[in-house]
């Protein structure tokens, strides 16, 4: 048992774990959050196929990917006061026609890219100027148009109005917003999830913050080639128009389907009761019931499934707690590391 502890403890003194996160949405600045405390060499990659609110109207305005979801990841790994982080976050609240709702963090994001002239550059760039402990990429370097088909057999496009049609989801696809090229990630992102310890998926929205990357046909396909260790963190809620009634079993199968075959190694499951008296559906009308559990529909797709009580209430709403997950992720990159170095 020392052995193995020493063994461990030379991993980590020999290389910080480096850690691959794919998600969007309010989830995934949670467990960077939680990371960046955990030391571990940190890779965020973010969903550009969001259309809604202050990034889908940035979007419509000057084609630019939606910045929403980039700029919440960093704010999670940025080392700025809180004074610096707050004016980055301010959402104006006039009545200007354009200004009202809009991020500042958005509007600046939306500069960059016009200045530099992508968004993968304009994110490195203020990644400098915001002391970002890591790495922020966006998923592909065009703005992307989400597509979905419905068990029916009907077809929807843009996230906005998948989410918003009440049937269930068969299938997602993305194609390019503003030519006919078929999209990619650029280098450095395939580079990140080949080279990792740990890729993980979520938590998101399965249909709208983690399909829409793995889509993405170079990215799925460093997905399918990575020797890391592909982590689902399954959602603790149940979603409005996009999960209804799905337990995690169907969470899986679906991304498994998505990428061709049996590809998620490790899902963390809440096992903790979500007491519903505690939770205010009135303002988190998109979320419905707790995800239920089925240990047997994982094991069949051959996923080791890690339970615990990754609840965090708070505001009267239900989210993962942080730094329990980042634990658990560290753990199985320690693991995954000893495996790719023969160390049993």
């Amino acid at each position: 048992m020392a052995d193995g502890i020493n063994k461990i403890v030379r991993v980590i003194k020999g290389r910080r774990p480096k850690v691959v996160v794919i998600g969007g949405g309010t989830g995934l600045p949670v467990i960077l959050s939680a990371l960046k405390e955990k030391n571990a060499e940190i890779s965020a990659i973010v969903t550009v196929a969001d259309d809604g609110g202050s990034s889908g109207a940035i979007r419509d305005y000057i084609n630019v990917v939606p910045p929403g979801d980039i700029r919440n990841v960093l704010v999670a790994l940025s080392e700025l006061t809180q004074v610096e982080l707050d004016v980055f976050q301010y959402r104006f609240n006039s009545n200007d026609s354009f200004f009202s709702g809009h991020a500042i963090g958005n509007l600046i994001i939306a500069a960059l890219n016009e200045m530099q002239g992508n968004i993968f550059d304009a994110v490195q760039v203020l990644s400098k100027m915001m002391r970002i402990y890591g790495r922020v990429f966006p998923a592909s370097n065009e703005p992307l148009t989400l597509h979905a088909e419905f068990a029916d057999g009907t077809t929807a496009s843009g996230e906005t109005n998948i989410s918003s049609t009440a049937k269930k989801i068969k299938r997602v696809w993305v194609t390019d917003t503003v030519g006919e090229q078929e999209p990619a990630a650029v280098l450095p992102v395939l580079a990140a999830i080949m080279q990792a310890d740990v890729v993980v998926l979520g938590p998101g929205s399965l249909f709208t913050s983690i399909l829409p990357n793995l889509m993405i046909q170079n990215l799925g396909d460093a997905i399918r080639q990575t020797k890391a260790e592909v982590i689902y963190i399954c959602n603790i809620m149940t979603q409005k128009g996009e999960t209804e009634g799905m337990t995690d079993a169907e969470h899986v199968r679906l991304i498994n389907q998505h990428l061709g075959g049996n590809y998620v190694d490790t899902v963390l499951v809440n096992s903790a009761p979500v007491v519903m008296e505690n939770f205010n559906a009135a303002d988190y009308d998109e979320y419905l019931l707790p995800v239920k559990r089925d240990f047997a529909g994982l094991r069949e797709m051959g996923c080791r499934v890690i339970t615990d009580n990754f609840i965090n209430m708070r505001g009267n709403g239900v989210y993962h707690n942080g730094p329990k997950v980042a634990q658990e992720i560290l753990n199985l990159a320690f693991q995954s590391d000893n495996r790719k170095n023969g160390v049993r």
